[in-house]
């Protein structure tokens, strides 16, 4: 199970690496598209799929250090991932496909705590 959960997160952050990559480059899969066309369905995308994201390294880093405080590991998890997620929300206003939006970075970090009760729920 341990290794399936380390597989699963490495492969997911390889998603969200590969989509943030692709928009950058003004290459935003159309399947991906459709699923974002529909009032706030931006909103919608940034928060379960960063909340996912942080969901999965939290669970794996609760794996990876048992003996850890496990609300402390999250709440480290968890505020790593949202610096992350807020600079490359900054890093979209380098490119002229991308546009920095507040309330993006917001649903992010919203989808972060939501999904890091969960964790924390789920792994104590």
């Amino acid at each position: 199970m341990k290794k399936w959960l380390h597989f699963a997160t490495l492969l997911f952050g390889l998603f969200i690496v590969a989509i943030v990559v692709a928009a950058n480059m003004d290459r935003f899969p159309q399947p991906l598209k459709y699923l974002y066309n529909f009032p706030g369905g931006d909103k919608v995308g940034h928060f379960g799929l960063f909340g996912l994201l942080g969901f999965l390294l939290n669970r794996s880093a609760l794996v990876l250090f048992p003996r850890r405080n496990p609300a402390r590991l999250i709440l480290t998890v968890s505020l790593l991932l949202s610096i992350l997620i807020g600079l490359e929300e900054w890093s979209q206003s380098l490119f002229p496909a991308r546009t920095m939006s507040l309330s993006d970075l917001l649903a992010s970090y919203a989808g972060v705590a939501v999904f890091a009760l969960l964790a924390y729920n789920t792994g104590t």
